[in-house]
């Protein structure tokens, strides 16, 4: 849906609209004919297309998350969640709870007496956590999250990884002064993606420089205040990798700022693979974040007969490549 928007020159959600047909909606016919245009030329299938319809889908399965409207990935585990469900005749119910153990408590006891064929319970940021007590009583899995017990079965993004591949990106590339800029210290996300940059420094027999490690804030004016502070060095770096594709955003700021080309004069690897990484110039070379086929696979475990045993799944976060991470 992504490139039919892009194709059409119109935004994901007027491709929405005019797929699921909403008339009521005050979108031009020459729009919605150039929209259609575009599913024809990129051969789109939406989703579900050729299934037929289903009826007396009565299961439920309780989607419970801390946090919605803070980051763009939870919307797309949600879509994942619910498109497998629909797939098995399910309905699934998302609640917010802002972390609330009182409210997680009586939502969890609602669906226990809606007898909901499973819970999945995630967080918006990768990490370790107490799942709430009355969880047990449900079949349940954790997504973007898991218990230090490992009593649950738990899907997280491949983190490490992610940052070693997006980091042998750059060294295959002929790049080998390579900084990286994190997020913040706390965020076993940017805490993972280092140890993976460090990783294939190491398997590259590049010693591992601290000057070439700075501190951001996953946002853009961490990733500007970092890549000026890379770049005042008397040695500046050949490519930096950022911890987040925001944080590239403020790379490419700062680089421009000192009247550098990205891709040319240095580059840029970004990470999360976030709407703005294609629209930059040039394009960001990123980490895609797996987030709808964890949904997927959450709803994929709570069906399986062998939910039992429990599994932890490291997914894994395949590399985008565009054209700034060359230069």
């Amino acid at each position: 849906m992504k490139d039919v928007a892009l194709h059409a020159g119109v935004s994901q959600s007027t491709v929405s609209f005019v797929l699921n047909g909403l008339e009521d909606m005050r979108i031009s016919r020459e729009t919605r004919k150039r929209v259609m245009s575009a599913v024809e030329e990129l051969g789109y299938r939406p989703r579900g297309a050729g299934r037929p319809p289903k009826s007396n889908r009565t299961g439920v399965i309780g989607l419970m998350i801390d946090e919605i409207a803070t980051s763009p990935f939870a919307a797309i585990s949600i879509e994942g969640v619910q498109e497998e469900a629909w797939k098995n005749d399910l309905i699934v119910e998302v609640v917010m709870t802002g972390g609330d153990k009182d409210y997680e408590a009586e939502v969890l006891k609602k669906w226990s007496g809606d007898n909901a064929i499973g819970v999945v319970y995630g967080s918006i940021l990768t990490r370790e956590l107490v799942p709430p007590f009355g969880l047990a009583r449900h079949r349940a899995v954790l997504l973007n999250c898991y218990d230090r017990d490992k009593q649950y079965s738990s899907v997280v993004p491949a983190e490490r990884r992610g940052g070693e591949v997006a980091t042998a990106a750059l060294l295959e590339a002929g790049h080998r002064r390579i900084a990286f800029i994190s997020g913040e210290p706390w965020m076993e996300a940017s805490d993972q993606r280092m140890e993976g940059y460090e990783r294939a420094l190491r398997a590259a027999r590049i010693p591992v420089d601290p000057s070439l490690i700075v501190e951001g804030n996953f946002l853009p004016s961490g990733g500007r205040e970092a890549t000026l502070k890379l770049m005042e060095a008397d040695t500046p770096p050949d490519a930096i990798f950022c911890a987040n594709d925001l944080t590239a955003v403020g790379c490419y700021e700062a680089l421009k700022e000192l009247g550098l080309k990205v891709g040319q004069s240095v580059a840029v690897m970004g990470y999360d693979d976030q709407e703005i990484a294609q629209h930059l110039s040039p394009a960001l070379s990123t980490v895609l974040l797996p987030h709808r086929e964890m949904g997927q696979w959450c709803v994929e475990q709570l069906l399986s007969a062998y939910v039992s045993s429990v599994v932890i799944e490291r997914m894994e976060c395949p590399l985008v490549l565009r054209r700034s991470h060359q230069s």
